[in-house]
């Protein structure tokens, strides 16, 4: 599985430093050999080392942008649903670049925002930046079945190795909004 990780700082005049974000693509090498990226605007900074399964095509490199560059995503896993979701999603008018399901989340929560995760069935964590909004939606979900009624995914800082979680969080989407970035 790939490798994803982050960093915010809460004061939007201090820019992510480019030698954090390598130490953790660094950490997170072994996680995924096949390709590494990052992306850093202002105090938001996203970096993705991966394992390529699902589209083998550079198309696929994460961090991954929408369209217009203004939402971001990092995802590790997988989307078992993701093949029935994109078609609906291009009669919207998204295009697609990529065969993958990270492009299908990013879509979705173009479309959705954080209901996005009502649509999703897998495994996966995944860390969205949407420039518009100025917030940072973190997802995580280890059930591999559908969510419906009252269960949804758990929310939890998005990690690959378990030594980067600081603190559990409660269930459901967490958002930061980040307002001054």
């Amino acid at each position: 599985m790939c490798g994803i990780g982050g960093k915010l700082y809460l004061d939007p005049a201090r820019p992510v430093e480019p030698e954090v974000l390598e130490r953790m693509s660094a950490v997170l090498a072994h996680r995924g050999p096949d390709d590494a990226g990052s992306y850093r605007q202002g105090a938001v900074g996203l970096v993705h080392r991966r394992l390529s399964i699902i589209d083998l095509s550079s198309a696929g490199h994460q961090p991954m942008a929408n369209e217009d560059g203004t939402v971001w995503i990092v995802f590790n896993g997988e989307i078992y649903n993701f093949l029935e979701l994109q078609p609906a999603l291009a009669r919207r008018g998204h295009v697609f670049r990529s065969k993958t399901d990270t492009e299908v989340i990013l879509h979705l929560y173009e479309e959705h925002g954080v209901d996005c995760l009502r649509h999703l069935r897998g495994m996966f964590a995944f860390a969205i930046w949407d420039a518009r909004r100025r917030q940072l939606l973190l997802a995580w979900a280890r059930n591999p079945s559908p969510t419906s009624g009252t269960e949804r995914p758990s929310a939890s800082p998005p990690r690959s190795r378990p030594s980067s979680r600081i603190r559990r969080s409660p269930p459901g989407p967490t958002r930061v909004p980040c307002p001054g970035i």
